[in-house]
């Protein structure tokens, strides 16, 4: 059976009747293209499929729960986000999300690899090389498909190839990006869900922190303690600069409307977001920025001159210092949405942001090429 792409994210078969959609945008590694499904309440196998550049035909598939026509174990696991690609180990790096249903667990028992994990793939064969799962059976839609960040750099006095997460259950994880081994797992939110964590570096799952008819007070919320937005890594302070909350939420499981989707409730009791810079080394908390509200939705440019650029919650792009996270500058354009980006111009350098339907691009003044003039 052959996908086909539709113009609206979408693919389909043309022999099938069962449709797949896609917030990933491809991931192109020499004649591989890279293109996941996303969903979660469509009890599909999550898989990651690449097309050849030059016709279009399917190389290879992988799925994170078992293709379709096995028996057994979890759907779901699909990617929301596109993975990141190490040219040197020649490992594309990929987070998948939540298990399904998601909330109803009852019918999936076991860790259901491998959903909310991060996986490390041979972008040739599509072979799994290795798997971390950062939220074993998950029963609160936690996905692990947060921007995985590579760091080379030392670690315990140690060369190391590394790959950083924040992940949405509120775990900061550092691993071995050639093996996939645990090196640090720290918390960087609210989190009361889990057990401890295990020899691996894995949260242990809490049965008593399941959704229940009668509801359970969870931290981190359904939004997570992180989500989509992209955090950015400062090399010269070794920090992680993540848009997080602390947040609870009440999780309900509701068995009768079936074993597929949802099958529950969640709402949300507090929320606070904060901008968090993460020392890779210790997984400590160096210093917060109270982002104002809520919920946060913002990602992080961090650069080399020591300045962060991001927006709040309440309506500002703004400028911060990477060593303390102390406000330089800000301006109330409106809601920020996504990660800044910065580009040179004619020897210019801007920073440009999006809000609403417009770009906002601001850089430094131009000096003066003369001597100064009297006013």
């Amino acid at each position: 059976m052959r996908e086909t792409a539709r113009s609206d994210g979408m693919l389909f078969s043309p022999t099938s009747s069962k449709v797949y959609w896609t917030s990933v945008a491809p991931l192109i590694v020499r004649d591989h293209v890279l293109v996941g499904v996303s969903g979660d309440f469509d009890n599909i196998p999550g898989m990651l499929k690449s097309l050849s550049a030059d016709t279009g035909e399917t190389q290879w598939t992988f799925y994170s729960t078992p293709p379709p026509g096995a028996s057994g174990g979890a759907t779901g696991g699909n990617m929301w986000i596109t993975g990141t690609y190490d040219p040197d180990l020649n490992l594309v790096f990929v987070g998948t999300g939540n298990p399904t249903p998601v909330l109803a667990a009852q019918t999936r028992p076991g860790d259901n690899p491998w959903t909310c994990s991060v996986v490390a793939l041979n972008p040739d064969t599509g072979k799994l090389v290795w798997g971390f799962q950062a939220t074993p059976h998950d029963t609160h839609d936690w996905d692990a498909v947060e921007i995985p960040v590579l760091v080379d750099g030392s670690f315990n006095g140690s060369p190391k190839k590394m790959l950083l997460q924040a992940s949405r259950n509120g775990y900061f994880f550092v691993l071995d990006r050639t093996t996939g081994k645990s090196l640090l797992t720290s918390t960087f939110a609210a989190v009361n869900w889990s057990k401890g964590v295990d020899k691996d570096g894995r949260p242990i799952h809490n049965p008593a922190k399941d959704p229940a008819r009668d509801g359970r007070l969870v931290a981190p919320d359904e939004g997570g303690a992180t989500n989509y937005r992209s955090p950015s890594f400062d090399s010269k302070t070794g920090l992680l600069i993540v848009s997080s909350r602390d947040a609870y939420g009440i999780y309900f499981s509701k068995p009768e409307h079936g074993t597929v989707g949802w099958a529950g409730a969640d709402y949300g009791v507090f929320g606070k977001a904060v901008l968090r810079a993460i020392d890779y080394q210790t997984g400590k908390i160096r210093w917060n920025h109270d982002l104002g509200g809520e919920g946060a939705a913002a990602g992080v440019l961090t650069t080399d001159s020591g300045v962060i650029f991001t927006g709040d919650s309440v309506r500002s792009v703004m400028a911060l210092r990477t060593s303390d996270g102390a406000t330089l500058w800000h301006s109330a354009i409106g809601f920020v949405g996504n990660a800044p980006i910065t580009y040179e111009l004619d020897s210019r350098q801007y920073v440009i942001v999006a809000s609403g339907g417009a770009l906002f691009a601001w850089a430094l003044p131009e000096k003066s090429s003369g001597p100064a003039k009297s006013q």
